[in-house]
């Protein structure tokens, strides 16, 4: 018998495809986990720094263009916007005029910025997706032409032909607003920190800040309400332009621990039916806008001037109240949900204006309903932590005592002129007289 030569086949194991399913699987996990893993290394700290956000969508579809710079990008956010390119030369020009007025070198300015990098970035909600070059170049040209905008505001002088801002066509009336926007800021560090580099004769360090330039043009520049009753400069710290107007109006803490609390309902009566219940209103002298008070019947509202501008302030005040701060310390945020209850309709309105409370140059009446309606939509206000918690209360208790109700209808059905007050007399007065005659004629009838 002859052996076979042939080589014996190899015989592949049943399990050998499982194996080789269950390697590449396992490589796969590896590699994802070790993808993911990287991606955390790389994740970078969060920053304490936190100042400037972009509003966010719930605010922003109410009314868009009240957070978008219409003519002038301050900062990365909006550089490059179609419409904005314009601006880019005169901010350059600004640059070059501050050059000339500080005697500072470029070098020095571009070094400062970069030494703030990273803390520049921080102070971005949203990580900011530029070079090192480009970025520092946008905050330095920025950063330079405000400092020039505000002197040039500050101090008298003669505008050269080539200033387009504050010669023809005149542009700051259209820049103020775009420097009040939210996304449209600079820290304010870095603002003080490059007018701090450079001498400028004309505003002594000593004298003036860049926060004293900064209230000045906004005192001028708008008409909003800006007491200067909490102006201590070394007591509060300035995140940005926005963040100087909020802190301008901000109560007292006690007032604050005062009047905030937790309340039911957020709800209270509009205007008119205030009225009918029989309260009464009045324009409060007070130097804090947020000061309503009631007291014995008496709503008082410190004066609200409504222009133009009004609801562009407010909305990006409430939008940085609602992306920064805490709700023990939302203001803006609770008068605009309180205002929006107390004004449903134009008759509302009528009613502000006609106690001077409400000052406006708006079309009409409508136009300031419609405005203080749409202020509260998208605004998250904390029920337990409600500014107006004590005002809340005393209104609706008032307004729920039906005798407050009756006794007010009686007076405006029936005393509300000298001439129906005499016609209730007479008249009350004839059925007194018929009454009493009544009753002797039956006394009369009864002696017969």
């Amino acid at each position: 018998m002859g052996g076979s030569n042939e080589a014996p086949h190899d015989i592949e194991s049943p399990c050998t495809p499982l194996l080789t399913s269950m390697s590449k699987e396992l490589h796969g996990l590896l590699s994802l986990s070790a993808s993911m893993s990287q991606e955390l290394d790389d994740l970078l700290p969060l920053s304490n720094s936190c100042c400037i956000y972009r509003v966010p969508e719930e605010l922003r579809r109410v009314n868009e263009k009240a957070y978008t710079p219409q003519v002038v990008s301050i900062g990365p956010l909006h550089h490059g916007k179609e419409g904005l390119e314009d601006m880019e030369e005169h901010k350059k020009r600004y640059l070059q005029y501050f050059l000339d007025r500080t005697g500072v070198s470029l070098e020095v300015c571009v070094e400062k910025i970069k030494d703030k990098e990273a803390k520049l970035r921080g102070c971005y909600a949203h990580t900011i997706g530029l070079c090192s070059d480009e970025f520092v170049r946008i905050i330095l040209v920025d950063a330079a032409f405000i400092i020039e905008l505000l002197l040039r505001n500050y101090s008298p002088f003669l505008p050269d032909s080539e200033d387009r801002i504050f010669n023809k066509p005149w542009l700051i009336k259209f820049i103020v607003p775009d420097m009040l926007l939210l996304e449209n800021q600079l820290p304010f560090f870095i603002l003080e920190d490059l007018f701090a580099t450079a001498e400028v004769s004309e505003v002594p360090a000593t004298e003036l800040s860049v926060l004293d330039l900064f209230y000045k043009f906004c005192r001028e520049s708008t008409n909003f309400y800006m007491g200067k009753g909490n102006w201590e400069r070394p007591s509060f710290k300035v995140e940005h332009f926005v963040d100087l107007v909020r802190t301008l109006h901000l109560p007292t803490p006690e007032e604050n621990f005062k009047n905030r609390g937790s309340v039911e309902t957020l709800a209270v009566p509009s205007m008119t039916k205030l009225r009918q219940a029989g309260v009464k209103f009045k324009a409060r002298s007070s130097k804090n806008l947020f000061d309503i008070c009631f007291k014995d019947g008496i709503l008082e509202i410190p004066n609200l001037n409504i222009y133009d501008g009004t609801e562009l302030v407010l909305r990006n005040l409430i939008a940085f109240e609602q992306c920064h701060c805490i709700p023990t310390t939302y203001y803006f945020s609770d008068y605009s949900l309180l205002m929006d209850y107390f004004v449903n309709t134009p008759n509302d309105v009528e009613l502000l204006v006609k106690n001077g409370i409400v000052e406006h140059l708006l079309g009409d009446n409508t136009e300031v309903s419609t405005l203080i309606n749409s202020l509260g939509k998208g605004v998250f206000v904390h029920r337990d932590k409600f500014y107006y918690a004590t005002l809340t209360k005393g209104l609706n208790k008032y307004y729920n005592k039906r005798w407050n109700k009756w006794k007010a209808d009686l007076k405006q059905k029936y005393f509300n002129s000298p001439w129906t007050t005499i016609s209730v007399i007479a008249a009350t007065l004839i059925i007194i007289l018929t009454f009493i005659q009544t009753v002797c004629s039956f006394s009369q009838c009864a002696q017969r």
